[in-house]
């Protein structure tokens, strides 16, 4: 099964299916090492890892189209990805429909906000007017070339207008066609209930480090029917800190001697990367090549 249908029969079956979120491709590939079955990546984590830079939009579509693709290839998972705005107009929407399909996305969704878009959970959000996201799903669907390909649709509204407009918002969205609409920021048990019994579609709730320390259980989200979780940020934040702390030892003590709880062993490193498989790949080809040329010799 592609990565495509995977993840539409993981959205679509009953069961929580858990989302981490990577910031690069080892990161992915660190996911994958640990058993779960798909990966987000979404503008949060890019724009810290690329840029080290809160998300204020301030990224391109070709940025996220090379890093998106470079996540996509460490992995066998789907990974299912943030789309900004579509970065522009419909004719912008479609470019990018096109480029992320060829890095490998197995799905993404797109943000009715206005430009430059902002992380849901930072103030100064303004969404666009309802039918300006129409055009642009309509446009992605139209870009699309592989069915499969999830395209979904996210609505910031809950925040700037209240969960009434944005629950009209998701859908109408679904009225224009995509496979998937959500209302960003909607964390309340009793508004998550509300709106997957308005929005008759799988529901994707959303737990980042960025909204606060106060979350949901997943138990409670699983009880009530939710069929993923996306951690956007966990490995970023991860990341960051065990970073910092082997720094900190460093500096504080001018050695590397107290700094093994901080660190990746060498062989876990080279087991991760696949140093194994490509030396043995390496010295398959090198072998192939030089029966060929003694086979020549020989005539």
């Amino acid at each position: 099964m592609n990565v495509r249908k995977k993840l539409r029969e993981l959205l679509w079956k009953p069961g929580l299916t858990i989302m981490p979120g990577a910031y690069d491709a080892l990161s992915a590939r660190l996911i994958e090492a640990e058993g779960f079955e798909a990966v987000c990546a979404g503008g949060y984590a890019a724009i810290g890892s690329m840029l080290a830079q809160p998300d204020n939009g301030q990224s391109n579509m070709r940025d996220y189209a090379d890093h998106y693709a470079r996540v996509c290839a460490a992995v066998e998972l789907p990974v299912y990805v943030h789309a900004d705005t579509g970065f522009g107009g419909v004719h912008n929407v479609r470019q990018m429909v096109r480029a992320f399909e060829a890095a490998g996305v197995a799905g993404l969704f797109i943000g009715d906000q206005t430009f430059p878009n902002r992380c849901g959970y930072l103030p100064g959000k303004q969404v666009v007017p309802a039918e300006q996201m129409i055009a642009k799903l309509k446009a992605a669907l139209d870009a699309r070339r592989d069915g499969d390909l999830l395209i979904a649709a996210r609505t910031d509204a809950a925040g700037v207008e209240g969960l009434n407009a944005a629950i009209e918002r998701c859908q109408l969205y679904l009225e224009a066609g995509v496979d998937m609409a959500k209302p960003q920021g909607v964390d309340a048990i009793e508004d998550i209930k509300r709106v997957m019994r308005e929005v008759r579609c799988p529901h994707m709730a959303t737990i980042s480090q960025a909204a606060g320390p106060n979350h949901r259980p997943l138990k409670e989200l699983d009880a009530i029917g939710v069929t993923a979780v996306t951690f956007p940020s966990i490995a970023l934040f991860s990341a960051a800190y065990g970073v910092r702390g082997a720094l900190r030892v460093l500096k504080r003590d001018n050695s590397l001697a107290g700094a093994g709880d901080h660190l990746l062993s060498l062989d876990d490193y080279y087991d991760l990367v696949g140093l194994k498989r490509q030396l043995a790949r390496e010295e398959a080809y090198d072998k192939a090549a030089a029966a060929m040329v003694s086979k020549r010799a020989a005539e």
